[in-house]
């Protein structure tokens, strides 16, 4: 069998761009609340009037 030539370029751009968004959104979503969020600052707090 031979491969489907039918897949246009335009679909594989389309789902390496939602791949790159759904891995930047669950590597915010980790940092955010995630063990990395200890390390989190607020910077209101550390300037107070």
């Amino acid at each position: 069998m031979e491969p489907a030539a039918t897949s246009s370029p335009a679909l594989s751009v389309a789902i390496a761009v939602l791949a790159v968004l759904l891995g930047l959104t669950g590597f915010g979503i980790y940092t955010a609340f995630g063990p990395p969020s200890k390390r989190l600052t607020d910077p209101f707090d550390d300037h107070e009037d």
